[in-house]
């Protein structure tokens, strides 16, 4: 399992992965979920991944490919030449939806699931920074001004958190800290979201990812983001007004 949560609001883009991947009890592995592209001065892209491991390799693979192949045929699209953003995910679906198409009868003869989804979020010159989910089928939607956040993956413990204080307008280190919260909830409640996690920062229009790191799981800020926010849940708690009678 995993969790990964982007958040687009109008300073920029905020995405944070945890890196356990999970094949059953007696096998969890670690992989990086998070994968980064840059054109200087031209375009950031960044993606997060969930579901079938082999699936979203592939995804991967296939559009490092095509950057490879432009080197030397120019008329090869791919991410870091595609007009759009718009563009950009709906390479990342038909890639995905080729993937499926191929493997998904025979994966799923043998007892496994076969759905993904990918965080696709950046932005190209000239254009705006952008937030998209895309499905297994290879079709996505749009991060908007009233949903400014996706979760894929172990997301229902996260959720509470971003709803309650996300807005378009929230600086990016508030942010950051919200994503955190969100990923430190479902650390505690499940056991198959594990650290290190891989924490990625785009400020709108810088055309690169301004922040780039690996969060270990004896990371002081995040123990103090969690420590912080367990005793202030405590504090709220306590303060809560009295329903009914104790007696």
């Amino acid at each position: 399992m995993t969790y990964c949560v982007a958040v687009r609001v109008a300073e920029g883009l905020v995405l944070l992965s945890d890196t356990r991947t999970n094949a059953g009890v007696d096998n969890i592995s670690r992989f990086s979920k998070m994968f980064i592209w840059e054109a200087a001065d031209e375009r950031a892209i960044g993606m997060m991944t969930s579901g079938n491991l082999s699936i979203t390799q592939g995804v991967i693979n296939r559009i490092n490919t095509a950057i490879e192949k432009s080197g030397e045929d120019a008329s090869v699209e791919t991410i870091l030449n595609a007009d759009s953003m718009y563009r950009v995910a709906e390479l990342v679906g038909e890639a995905m939806q080729g993937l499926q198409d191929r493997y998904r009868s025979s994966i799923q003869a043998e007892g496994s699931g076969a759905d993904a989804t990918i965080l696709v979020a950046g932005q190209c010159k000239g254009g705006q920074h952008r937030l998209f989910m895309v499905y297994s089928a290879g079709n996505f939607v749009e991060a908007t001004e009233d949903t400014p956040y996706f979760q894929i993956g172990e997301h229902k413990y996260g959720k509470p958190i971003l709803d309650r204080v996300l807005s378009i307008e929230m600086p990016l280190d508030e942010v950051v800290k919200a994503a955190c919260v969100s990923m430190d909830s479902t650390l505690r409640s499940n056991l198959s979201v594990g650290m290190p996690l891989d924490l990625a920062v785009m400020r709108r229009d810088s055309l690169a990812f301004d922040t780039r790191e690996r969060i270990e799981a004896d990371d002081p800020r995040f123990l103090a983001i969690s420590q912080h926010w367990g005793e202030a849940l405590r504090k709220a708690f306590k303060g809560l007004p009295e329903i009914g009678s104790s007696a």
